[in-house]
């Protein structure tokens, strides 16, 4: 079965285990993006605009698919820390004196960056230390207190291969009052999220990773529930509720997400992933998952204290972290002599195997491991 997903992508060699950071295309994807893209610039006398914005039409429908979303509540984004710095900055209760934002220190640092620069001087981005297990709800109860004005979660970490345990997240968060966020950079496709049912507040996502769509078409989701509480900065004539009015002194706000979209947008890069979204939209993130998880319980099983990740499958993301100590470097370097792409960061090896993966790539990671130590 698995194998005739593995013959629609492109694969230069076994062994690629790197999807946590950039996902391989479908062999599909070149084809669709001269259609998408090229053609209507290439092949008509006429400005490509009408054609071109037809690709985000089909960007955010993908969208609307892989999360149980509405197509409205979807706006593209060139990445995430714009993302969440336009939907921080959009918000009255997040700009005034004093204001509290919690967070992860085991989140991507790229996040704090912008929550720090984004919010005023004088509020507080907090930190659940990272020594705390994040997969554990008691730790989110005991640190969402009612002074919290957003809480900040990854669904997946992209250093400790654990998952969020999202649900009660949301549930205090609402019960407290506190506005929830939610990153999905490292989820999207591999873990499902139904925002139908979980209703967050805002969610950003990037497409890079395990949906395979290439950097540049990141994403925000706004609860319609909140959308007029938004009031974004960053705006351009495609925030505008008519971008084809042309009056300078005439703005408002589209009646939608796409109020955060800016300026004239960029094209290409949703060219390339809406193919991709739609693809792993029709699979579903359960047949994934599934997959993942089995590939990565056959590497679990042959490790003990060198577990970094979660040995329980529910409160594990799509990667898994191993760490060597002082062996370490040489089995990295084991690894990339035999042309195994995974890679090393602060807490472990990361290894991420998608749905062209297979066991021959698990055997032959393990076989090399194994001579290494």
């Amino acid at each position: 079965m698995f194998n005739d997903f593995k013959q629609g992508f492109c694969l230069t060699r076994a062994g690629y285990l790197l999807n946590h950071s950039v996902g391989r295309p479908l062999k599909s994807t070149e084809q669709v993006f001269k259609v998408a893209f090229f053609a209507p610039w290439q092949d008509s006398g006429r400005e490509p605009w009408t054609q071109w914005l037809g690709v985000i039409e089909d960007f955010t429908s993908a969208l609307s698919k892989l999360f149980n979303g509405q197509q409205k509540d979807f706006c593209p984004q060139v990445n995430l820390s714009s993302a969440l710095t336009k939907i921080v900055m959009s918000l009255e209760r997040l700009n005034r004196e004093h204001a509290v934002v919690l967070m992860s220190e085991i989140d991507f640092p790229s996040m704090g960056f912008a929550l720090k620069k984004a919010l005023p001087a004088s509020c507080e981005v907090r930190f659940i230390p990272k020594n705390l297990d994040i997969t554990d709800p008691n730790v989110w109860d005991a640190h969402i207190s009612s002074d919290v004005d957003l809480v900040f979660v990854s669904h997946a970490y992209s250093n400790t291969g654990q998952q969020a345990p999202l649900a009660n997240i949301f549930a205090i968060a609402g019960d407290r009052g506190c506005l929830s966020l939610v990153d999905v950079a490292q989820s999207a496709g591999i873990i499902s999220l139904d925002l139908a049912l979980l209703q967050p507040d805002f969610l950003i996502g990037s497409s890079v990773k395990w949906l395979c769509g290439g950097p540049g078409a990141a994403y925000l989701w706004i609860n319609p529930a909140i959308l007029e509480h938004c009031q974004p900065k960053d705006v351009g004539w495609f925030s505008h509720e008519n971008p084809f009015e042309f009056n300078i002194h005439d703005f408002r706000y589209r009646h939608s997400a796409l109020r955060f979209w800016g300026g004239t947008p960029s094209i290409a890069p949703y060219a390339i992933a809406a193919h991709s979204i739609h693809y792993f939209a029709g699979l579903g993130a359960s047949l994934l998952r599934k997959y993942n998880q089995q590939l990565i319980d056959v590497v679990v099983q042959e490790f003990d204290s060198e577990l970094v990740s979660p040995r329980d499958a529910e409160k594990r993301s799509g990667t898994l972290v191993l760490q060597f100590g002082e062996q370490q470097a040489q089995i990295m370097a084991a690894l990339t002599n035999a042309n195994i792409s995974v890679d090393s960061r602060s807490m472990g090896i990361r290894i991420s195997p998608h749905i062209y993966n297979d066991m021959a790539d698990i055997k032959l990671l393990l076989d090399v491991i194994k001579a290494n130590r």
